[in-house]
């Protein structure tokens, strides 16, 4: 069922509401402009179809007028002449097309007003189409607008102030766990020295302490 159907229950702005309201806005916009242009489509045919009809009778009434005023002077002709009897065959002639001449007209006129009707409701779809078209082009940039604002919240929501601290924090602990590895290495290493070496140590310590009693000796002796 096109859309132009529907629109004998629903105003457009009912449809509009439908559309705002569907899961995928768009899908159902695109598909209501498509049952739309093909209704379009075939108004456009139909109100083609009803102006030949228009043209039809109105060429068949212009007809039959130009044989009423072609019928007419030929009797005035025939009468001036005296010819009584093609004076007569002309007025006879003048009224059947007379005749017909208003049977045309009344068909012309009535299907003159049916084409208007339809140029007029073939001129509301065509609105009809480019207001939806523009809704369209309104709801593609509201459509986007609102899955991009739903893909930043969805990749935010397990970020969190929160967690950002615990995660720092958490370095913080790394770091200062890893400094006090390294200090207790360095005094591990200060505590391992071997026995050779405490006593070369030793070694020296005690070649200074001799250095220094045989300077202070030299001092004595000058007193």
């Amino acid at each position: 069922m096109s859309v132009f159907k529907r629109l004998r229950d629903l105003t457009l702005s009912n449809v509009y509401s439908l559309i705002e309201k569907a899961e995928d806005p768009i899908k159902l916009t695109d598909q209501y402009i498509r049952d739309m242009q093909e209704d379009l489509e075939d108004a456009e045919k139909a109100v083609a179809a009803q102006i030949a009809i228009e043209k039809r009778f109105k060429q068949l009434y212009e007809e039959q007028e130009a044989l009423v005023q072609k019928r007419g002077e030929q009797a005035h002709t025939a009468a001036s002449m005296q010819n009584v009897e093609l004076a007569r065959r002309a007025l006879e002639e003048k009224k059947a097309a007379e005749t017909k001449r208003d049977e045309y007209k009344v068909s012309y006129d009535s299907n003159k007003a049916s084409a208007d009707n339809l140029r007029g409701k073939l001129s509301e779809m065509r609105d009809q189409l480019t207001e939806m078209k523009n809704k369209r082009e309104t709801l593609v940039a509201r459509y986007k607008a609102a899955k991009a604002q739903a893909d930043i919240n969805k990749s935010m929501a397990g970020f969190s102030s929160d967690t950002a601290m615990s995660g720092l924090k958490r370095m913080e602990e790394k770091m200062l766990q890893a400094e006090a590895q390294a200090e207790a290495s360095n005094e591990m290493n200060s505590k391992g020295k071997s026995l050779d070496d405490e006593f070369e140590a030793l070694g020296t310590n005690k070649a200074v302490d001799d250095e220094l009693a045989a300077l202070m000796k030299q001092y004595e002796k000058k007193e």
